[in-house]
């Protein structure tokens, strides 16, 4: 630990990590400034990227040889592995975007059923036009993606008198008895429930898995969730499904992203779409900065750093 040397995307670490990184060389780079010399980045030993710094902050990995750790603050690193140097560990952000994902996805359910987006709309225009929505109440919500963020949606989806099935890999059963079904069964659960909310990462077994197949077997009306990666879901078969009115549809990501102006998906009947917002909240810093400063205690007693990702 003596000889490591830390790149931060904070300048105030000293305070807002509470101490953790006392006595060691750290160094700062935000977003907007100049990047660090060639001779910090060739002894940067521990990194953390900008959470949303952009391309730059990523291709600086390639320029640091002594590089041994990097702290991602997403909970998907797929932006992150082709800039990554080999046998360099990678470290997510789990736990860190689980509150304000869970929050976003249930806002866009309830925003998207009760027609909230319409009346914005309507406000621009000052247009009374009272309708009867649907409520999330009394639906069967199929969580497509039963982990950390999974499980924090459903316990945001306690109140609202609604049932939630629950997706993943394969099945499985908790220790409180809950049951979670495998993805071999979606063709039987898609035409039962009313509300799919899509929370799996993108791998090669989920890239393109919500095609027309997935949308035809969907109950006709029901509201199809994205707060997981734009790929998951073969654009153009979504537009076509909402054209056709068998499905509504709620996107924080898209595919391509960002969505370019002029794109049909914007204009579709149906669908309300965030830019990509999910994890970037209030509540993301404080939960970054705690998982930062526990990662550096690690390091620094010579333990294993949590939340190691296995390089696919």
């Amino acid at each position: 630990m003596p000889d490591d040397v830390l790149l931060l995307p904070w300048h105030d670490h000293a305070t807002s990590l509470g101490g953790a990184t006392d006595g060691l060389e750290v160094h700062s780079w935000a977003e907007g400034e100049e990047a660090p010399s060639t001779d910090v980045l060739e002894r940067v030993t521990f990194y953390v990227p900008q959470y949303l710094g952009g391309r730059s902050a990523l291709e600086a990995m390639t320029r640091m040889p002594s590089l041994r750790t990097v702290q991602s603050l997403w909970a998907g690193v797929d932006a992150v592995w082709p800039f990554l140097p080999d046998g360099v560990a990678l470290h997510n952000a789990a736990g860190v975007h689980d509150a304000s994902t869970a929050e976003l996805a249930v806002g866009l359910a309830l925003a998207r059923l009760r027609g909230l987006d319409e009346f914005a709309r309507n406000q621009t225009t000052g247009s009374w036009l009272p309708r009867r929505n649907d409520a999330i109440a009394d639906k069967r919500v199929l969580i497509l993606g039963f982990g950390r963020i999974g499980q924090a949606i459903e316990q945001r989806l306690a109140g609202f008198e609604c049932e939630v099935v629950r997706v993943a890999r394969s099945a499985r059963t908790l220790d409180d008895g809950r049951h979670v079904q495998a993805m071999s069964e979606l063709p039987d659960l898609l035409p039962t429930v009313d509300v799919v909310i899509l929370i799996v990462p993108a791998t090669e077994e989920t890239v393109g898995l919500v095609d027309s197949g997935f949308l035809a077997l969907m109950r006709p009306g029901a509201l199809l969730v994205n707060v997981a990666r734009g790929p998951v879901v073969v654009t153009d078969d979504l537009v076509a499904a909402l054209h056709d009115g068998r499905v509504r549809a709620a996107l924080d990501v898209t595919d391509p992203e960002p969505l370019p102006a002029d794109h049909p998906l914007w204009s579709a009947p149906g669908v309300l779409i965030s830019p990509h917002i999910g994890g970037n909240s209030s509540a993301f810093e404080p939960r970054a900065r705690r998982l930062v400063a526990a990662q550096i205690r690690r390091l620094r007693a010579g333990e294993p750093l949590d939340n190691l990702v296995a390089r696919p």
